[in-house]
């Protein structure tokens, strides 16, 4: 049977692409990779693409020089949870403060950390330890 080895890319749909791109490249120090009016995409540790889509500019079937790239769109406040190791959450949370970002929850399940915070769309972003999860160590 074929086997998948993890989640290469997944997408957020904003308001404003530079504001966006702004926001989660400084806050996590981390490079565009390419980008135009309709989307960018920001190069995340272990080979991971976090897209962010203008709200609306996918609602159409999208020609490239390789196909045909399917119609999609989001819209709401989505859920988004990054991986920090748990030693991590002081220095997570100072980082927060530093940027003026104020944190919605802080908890702890299973010996892990969650925070949870928004973006400038309102989406709900979550920096989480591995331990939240009840089989971690699996």
């Amino acid at each position: 049977m074929p086997s998948i080895s993890g989640v290469l890319e997944t997408a957020l749909y904003v308001e404003d692409l530079d504001r966006s791109e702004r926001f989660y490249s400084e806050l996590f120090e981390i490079r565009k990779i390419l980008g135009d009016d309709r989307i960018r995409a920001l190069r995340l540790p272990g080979q991971q693409v976090l897209l962010l889509f203008r709200k609306g500019a996918s609602t159409q079937n999208t020609e490239t020089e390789y196909g045909v790239i399917p119609s999609h769109d989001g819209d709401g406040h989505l859920h988004l949870a990054f991986r920090i190791e748990k030693e991590q959450e002081a220095a997570w949370r100072q980082r927060l403060v530093g940027f003026g970002i104020p944190l919605e929850s802080g908890i702890h399940p299973r010996d892990g950390v969650s925070l949870y915070f928004r973006d400038p769309d309102g989406h709900c972003i979550e920096l989480a330890s591995p331990e939240v999860w009840p089989d971690h160590g699996a």
